[in-house]
């Protein structure tokens, strides 16, 4: 089909929700892009912070061709070997505790807006202004910019704002906070690290009121920093993080991870996905951290 008729079916078929370009594209490899009439793109976008292995990495390509022949879906009701290995592993290079696997970054933190707010038996959660953590209501509610909340209020209630400075973000926690969410680097507002002090005030004070610290890496993971999570490099250990993007290297799939303290707050019935830990997006994670944990990459994505 040409670009044409897809924007004529876009127009009078698809709600509105993107200002799409006037490309199609067709095929990807590594770091180009080609679309309809075999014109070349680099792409400096990498499907928004997802494809950070270039299109279709061979290794992960042949994993999920391998597992679609197998086996595409199961109910969370039973085993399937790539979720119990991809949770192992993310735990294992990380926080230590465990994992709720799903299917995108606001799913991530939806989860991890409702581990906090149980561990604390409710609670406010403390974000900072110029953050952004997803669409869905929780996320969205997490996320402090005007023009994306107003049109969608009133919102999830209990989320506090603070600046984006240590004082500022100290003074907002209290014996009322659940949890502190904070990106490393802010990355939907422009690219802004938050300053290491931030961080570790960030972490004092949630020492001191009884409140959990998450780390929303859904952006800055996977290597995008230089270690395959940006905490790794601030000195701070957070009690939770959220990954999406690319850790599936372009399949769909999300994850919260737990240190030991916040492990076993969720039970059964406190959360689920249909589609969450699929073998196909599993696998698909799996062949992407085995490309993406290479110190020799590493050292030059630094």
């Amino acid at each position: 089909m040409t670009l044409a008729d897809l924007q004529r079916i876009e127009s009078e078929r698809m709600i509105g929700t993107y200002a799409r370009l006037p490309v199609q594209f067709v095929r990807g490899e590594g770091p180009l892009l080609w679309d309809e009439e075999g014109n070349e793109y680099l792409d400096f976008l990498c499907g928004i912070s997802v494809t950070s292995l270039g299109h279709c990495h061979p290794a992960v390509v042949a994993a999920v061709r391998e597992q679609a022949g197998l086996l595409m879906h199961v109910s969370n009701l039973f085993y399937t070997e790539p979720a119990m290995l991809l949770a192992e592993r993310l735990s294992a290079r990380s926080l230590g505790g465990k994992v709720f696997l799903c299917n995108s970054g606001a799913e991530a933190n939806e989860a991890a807006i409702k581990l906090a707010r149980k561990a604390r038996r409710a609670g406010e959660i403390v974000v900072v202004s110029g953050g952004f953590h997803g669409r869905t209501y929780g996320a969205l509610s997490a996320t402090p910019q005007e023009a994306k909340q107003a049109p969608f209020a009133p919102l999830v209630g209990g989320f506090r704002t603070a600046e984006p400075e240590a004082a500022a973000l100290a003074a907002a926690v209290d014996e009322h906070t659940a949890a502190v969410l904070l990106e490393p680097i802010q990355g939907e507002s422009g690219v802004h690290p938050l300053d290491k002090e931030l961080l570790r005030a960030a972490r004092a004070a949630c020492d001191e009121h009884g409140a959990a610290l998450i780390f929303d890496e859904i952006q800055t993971g996977m290597g995008r920093t230089g270690t395959l999570w940006a905490y790794e490099q601030t000195g701070v250990m957070p009690d939770a993080i959220t990954l999406a993007k690319a850790l599936g290297a372009g399949m769909p799939i999300g994850a919260l991870v737990t240190g030991e303290r916040l492990a076993d707050v969720l039970e059964p019935g406190d959360h689920g996905s249909t589609f969450a830990g699929g073998p196909v997006a599993c696998v698909a994670a799996l062949a992407a951290l085995d490309a993406t944990d290479d110190p020799a990459l590493l050292v030059r994505v630094r």
